[in-house]
């Protein structure tokens, strides 16, 4: 339903009173339905182990690496659109593992995966500089230097 809000406030997004509200055409247009709990389905149990495992591995992660990811997502942000968020390092993180794990499927399934693993079988994903060559993060000027090992 189309809703009309007072105090000259034209639009709002988000979720009040039992409501979701939602701004459209470029915040000239407020819709308004009611605010329902989604279902838990199995793909979100799967999303969790991997997200809390991964949470975990990155606790484990080298220091110099971390410092060097967060260089590599500085220089990152000169990629994203004006008016975006850039990602900060460890969401590029979470993408390169992702990516990581989809181009070797039946090898790495990222809800059991270990730190002692990545450092066995992730010799592409090991530092920035090797992730980018094999295609794990896109290319950034400077990528080749950060050689830290993860």
């Amino acid at each position: 339903m189309k809703v009309n809000l007072k105090y000259g406030i034209k639009t709002y997004s988000g979720t009040l009173d039992g409501m979701t509200y939602g701004s459209y055409r470029k915040d000239t247009v407020c819709l308004g339905r009611k605010y329902v709990k989604p279902s838990l389905t199995n793909h979100n149990v799967q999303m969790k182990a991997k997200m809390k495992n991964l949470s975990a591995i990155y606790a484990e992660v080298n220091s110099d690496y971390k410092v060097e990811l967060k260089q590599y997502a500085s220089k990152y942000a000169a990629k994203v659109p004006e008016g975006s968020l850039p990602p900060n390092a460890y969401a590029l993180w979470i993408k390169m593992m992702f990516s990581f794990a989809s181009n070797s499927e039946g090898h790495i399934e990222l809800s059991t995966v270990t730190y002692n693993d990545l450092q066995t079988v992730g010799t592409d994903i090991l530092s920035i500089s090797t992730a980018v060559e094999n295609g794990y993060l896109d290319s950034v000027p400077g990528a080749n230097e950060l050689i830290a090992n993860m």
